[in-house]
């Protein structure tokens, strides 16, 4: 449920020192997410839901059944074997309605709701019991305590106008430049021309008998942009089918507007509105799986999310959403607006049987907001998966106002539909007659992916496979036969930027093993099999210096898997220098489809271009603890800098590629190589290492793990670096709130870190960490840097040295939006430290780095 949006961008770099070298606090620099003005956030809050609501009132549940039956047996089923009173059934009074459903929406009273639940649970037919949650839109300046769950993202106004500037009602807007933008857009051309979607309109394809869903805001009946609105259908508990936000109006212009000034990519195309937001901008769990229900009973073929968030543990969304693709409907979803910072993206869209879309501008630059990969379910024990699958264009793009003319928006929430038209376009191409047999997800993402023009700056996990492309794609699905494949096909250590990180650190002997997370994609069936393991061919001997071990979905479904590769270099290959080449190659299997009598087959070939170096000295080697970093989202973790104040909750697991990339990079450049542990203490070499580095922490150690490092420390010369962070209980209590969907107390789990199990970790050497919140800039060496959110040594060895400063005491204020206000000055805080052993003696330098820290050189 908590999600880790770290404006942490860490900027210093550490290196210590052959017995412990304490670097106390743990963020010597903060980066600061600022987002575009104008983004619009889908905040998590409660809806205030009236006793006349028949929908989604503020203490239901979700019931999920097993099996679809008609709404009234499962009533009666349930008034049959629910022995309990204290519950009552709502009514769903939605179109839905009208087939067979998978959940009941049920009030429990919450005085009996464990007990009920419990009861409930036992049932032959019920899977599973959840609360109905509730999404909230909102402008992130004006909702500071975000709830966990779903936070919707929005699209962004690049120039607001006219009546659409209900979103922002507030917004001052310049009507020459206004003009002017949008001229000078004209000149440049229609973003469907950009892409070439007139060559296809010349061959007469325009997305005609296509069925486009969009889950949105609803649309206004009579159009006069659009020629063929099929349905609209209201899934809130507005009586309105219009849309009186803009949102979905505009989305459906991307996709299929016929305005010159605002041309969509398939006009043609038949338009499904969903409506499933309130004029307030909330909606709830139940009503968008009524929605995708329906869907799948009316045979949607495009499903367009402009929408996201980042709880990919909301599992009634997230299976509902597996089912909606393995119907058959080919969903697009929006990557997220939380760049630049990495390991941001939103659910759907990272899901794998998603098209998930991210963003970029017209010279072809990843747009500053666009969220990044990579995926963070598979953290920390695993590494993830390549996201966003494409980019399109998503600044200042045309699309239709409420009632009449255009607007310009940003986001990846506009490049979503950009993606969307151009895949009703592509159906359209395919004889109706033959579409069944030929377009799946699994098709279509193939054909968008192996078509995309691969973008020369960005890396992987900010591109995917790069910028979309109609015509390329096109003429793939022209001469598409059913296949397996595998995104991203190629790894090649000499791609740089492209395969960063991989490119940036080569493979050596020894190292822990180096983690490959790449996707099946399966336009066979939605259903498939990795027929054998898979096998590593190298092109020449030196390939058999390379061990790869390979993990790979049990069942390849709906339409995608995953294969991980453990890549380490054997130790025969201690010396070895230079590339090794070679393919990983396997078969999927997919059972027949209809009419066939045998199943289908194919080969996957993922080709591998090594970069081998001799395995480094130890003092150059860094081994990075990933094991002990929680994976989110588990339950309420605060943010690490209480300078960030427009977000109580840490929504991102911690990674050396994600939001410590940059610590990464310095590190790469300085000289030392870094490996990820991902497991106990007690499962790596410490005389294979200079350094442990331990960065913002929450777990426990165990026991074992205690002594292993102490014995590490004493007889094997290990180095440790600890950046710690705040951890304060008055402070932590202070930021406990009441969540109205969980009808509950939050109260953290931990503070930015967790200072306990590190005192326990280190008591041993006679150091600990107080509980004081510390603020300030220091300088050291001539180079100024920003001590965030951190806490004071207050235990340490004699003899050993420290660093002091006068930093801002704010643990007395609590974690509140005037942290730094009600703070005070305080005497000089020892911050930082470090110790050494007789056997060896580092030095610890400080270099300038910009734009937004310093990093810490260690030298022997």
């Amino acid at each position: 449920m908590s999600r880790r949006r770290l404006s942490s961008e860490i900027g210093i770099v550490t290196i210590i020192i052959s017995f412990v070298i304490l670097l106390v606090s743990l963020f010597v620099y903060h980066h600061h997410h600022h987002h575009h003005h104008a983004l619009v956030y889908y905040s998590h809050g409660r809806q205030t839901s009236s006793s006349t609501s028949p929908v989604a009132p503020s203490k239901s549940h979700i019931i999920r059944f097993f099996q679809y039956k008609k709404a009234e047996d499962l009533k009666q089923y349930l008034e049959r074997n629910v022995k309990s009173k204290g519950w009552k059934w709502v009514e769903r009074q939605n179109p839905a309605m009208k087939f067979p459903t998978d959940f009941a929406l049920v009030v429990i009273d919450e005085r009996i709701e464990d007990f009920l639940i419990g009861e409930l649970g036992k049932l032959d037919l019920v899977k599973d019991v959840s609360l109905d949650l509730s999404y909230q839109r909102g402008v992130l300046h004006q909702h500071p305590q975000k709830r966990p769950g779903k936070i919707f993202t929005s699209m962004s106004f690049a120039a607001a106008q006219g009546d659409d500037d209900a979103f922002f009602p507030n917004t001052n807007t310049n009507t020459t430049t206004t003009t002017r933008r949008r001229n000078l857009m004209m000149q440049k051309s229609q973003v469907t021309s950009l892409f070439g979607a007139d060559a296809l309109w010349s061959k007469g394809y325009t997305g005609a008998k296509v069925k486009m869903a969009i889950f949105d805001t609803g649309i206004r009946s009579n159009h006069p942009h659009f020629r063929n609105i099929k349905e609209r259908t209201n899934w809130t508990n507005e009586d309105t089918l219009n849309d009186n936000l803009g949102h979905g109006t505009f989305v459906a212009g991307v996709i299929a507007g016929q305005d010159v000034e605002c041309l969509g990519f398939a006009p043609d195309t038949e338009i499904y509105a969903f409506r499933v937001f309130t004029d307030a901008q909330v909606s709830y769990t139940s009503w968008f799986l009524d929605a995708f229900n329906y869907a799948i009973a009316t045979k949607m073929d495009v499903l367009n999310l402009s929408i996201g968030g980042p709880d990919y543990l909301d599992l009634p969304f997230v299976e509902k959403v597996w089912e909606i693709t393995a119907n058959n409907v080919i969903m697009v979803s929006a990557i997220g607006n939380d760049g630049p910072l990495y390991g941001t993206l939103n659910n759907p869209a990272d899901q794998s049987d998603v098209i998930g879309v991210g963003g970029i501008d017209y010279s072809d630059h990843i747009a500053s907001f666009s969220s990044r990969g990579m995926s963070t379910w598979e953290i920390p024990h695993g590494y993830g998966r390549v996201k966003p699958d494409i980019v399109a264009y998503g600044r200042e793009i045309m699309g239709s106002k409420i009632s009449t003319g255009c607007k310009s928006l940003s986001g990846t929430s506009v490049a979503s539909p950009v993606v969307a038209g151009i895949v009703c376009l592509l159906v359209s191409v395919i004889p109706e007659n033959k579409r069944k047999d030929i377009l799946n997800p699994g098709s279509m993402k193939q054909a968008l992916v192996e078509g995309a023009s691969k973008l020369s700056g960005p890396n992987m996990y900010e591109q995917g496979a790069g910028r979309v492309d109609l015509l390329e794609s096109y003429e793939i699905l022209k001469s598409y036969k059913p296949r397996a494949s595998i995104f991203p096909s190629v790894l090649d250590y000499t791609d740089c930027p492209y395969s960063w990180p991989f490119c940036r650190q080569p493979l050596y002997a020894g190292a822990m093993p180096v983690i490959f997370n790449v996707t099946i994609l399966n336009g066979m069936g939605v259903i498939g099999y990795v027929e054998n393991p898979p096998v590593w061919i190298p092109s020449n001997e030196e390939g058999n210096l390379v061990s790869i071990h390979f993990n790979y979905s049990d069942v390849i479904w709906p339409w995608t898997g995953y294969l991980a590769l453990y890549m380490q270099i054997k130790d025969e290959g201690v010396n070895f220098s230079g590339e090794i080449q070679g393919n990983v190659t396997f078969n999927v299997y997919s059972p027949p489809a209809e009419g066939e009598k045998s199943g289908r087959k194919s080969s996957c070939i993922l080709r591998l271009k090594l970069k081998v170096i001799p395995t480094p000295q130890r003092s150059q080697r860094i081994l990075w603890d990933q094991f002990h970093s929680i994976k989110y989202p588990p339950g309420y973790i605060p943010r690490d800098s209480l300078d960030v104040r427009n977000d109580i909750l840490d929504w991102h697991g911690d990674h050396l590629h994600t939001n410590f990339h940059i610590m990464f990079n310095m590190l790469r450049d300085a000289g030392y190589y870094v490996e990820t542990l991902g497991s106990p203490f007690t499962c790596f070499d410490a005389n294979q290492y200079g350094t442990l580095l331990l960065v913002d922490l929450e777990e426990e150690y165990f026991p074992e793990e205690i002594n292993k490092l102490k014995d590490d420390i004493i007889n094997n010369g290990l180095g440790v670096a600890v950046f710690a962070d705040w951890y304060n209980v008055d402070s932590m209590m202070k930021m406990k709130f009441f969540d109205d969907n969980t009808r509950s107390w939050w109260t953290p789990v931990t503070g930015g870190a967790n200072v306990p199990a590190l005192n326990d970790l280190l008591a041993y050497f006679g150091i600990a960490f107080g509980d004081k919140i510390l603020n300030g800039d220091f300088v050291i060496n001539g180079e100024q840097s920003r001590y965030a959110s951190g806490t004071d040594l207050v235990k340490f060895p004699q003899g050993g040295y420290l660093h002091s400063f006068p930093f801002l005491d704010s643990s007395e204020s609590g974690a509140t939006q005037n942290v730094l206000l009600s703070g005070r000055f305080s005497d000089p805080w020892s911050f930082r430290g470090w110790c050494w052993t007789n056997h060896s003696l580092w030095r610890l330098q400080l270099f300038g780095q910009q734009p937004y820290g310093h990093k810490l050189l260690l030298a022997p």
